[in-house]
């Protein structure tokens, strides 16, 4: 987070409005960056609607952190020797791939 604030970084997602989800670790970060609530042992514990944001926001966050890892797991992002537009290009395809939904199979009846 240091370096994130020291760079400027969530200073301009929040002048882009850029909305952010992060960890817990993150809080206090400010401007767009989301984080789940705590629980402490020194407060109560967390109300119905404080779990139910913090189950969206792992939902929100899950597809981020699978695409990561596949783009990991493909070493894709390691081996690529060219310029950045293409490298977007690239993962956009490689996203698209492993998200696409399979054809509807035909129905021989009609």
């Amino acid at each position: 987070m240091t370096a994130a604030r020291t760079h400027g970084l969530v200073d301009v997602l929040t002048e882009h409005e850029v909305t952010t989800y992060a960890a817990k670790a993150y809080q206090g970060a400010g401007g767009m960056v989301h984080t789940p609530f705590k629980c402490h042992a020194t407060r109560p514990r967390l109300s119905r609607g404080q779990k139910a944001v913090n189950r969206a926001h792992a939902r929100i966050r899950a597809l981020g952190e699978r695409a990561v890892s596949l783009l990991k797991g493909w070493k894709v992002l390691v081996k690529l020797r060219c310029c950045p537009g293409r490298a977007t290009a690239i993962v956009a395809a490689s996203s698209c791939c492993t998200t696409s939904k399979p054809a509807a199979k035909h129905d021989e009846r009609l």
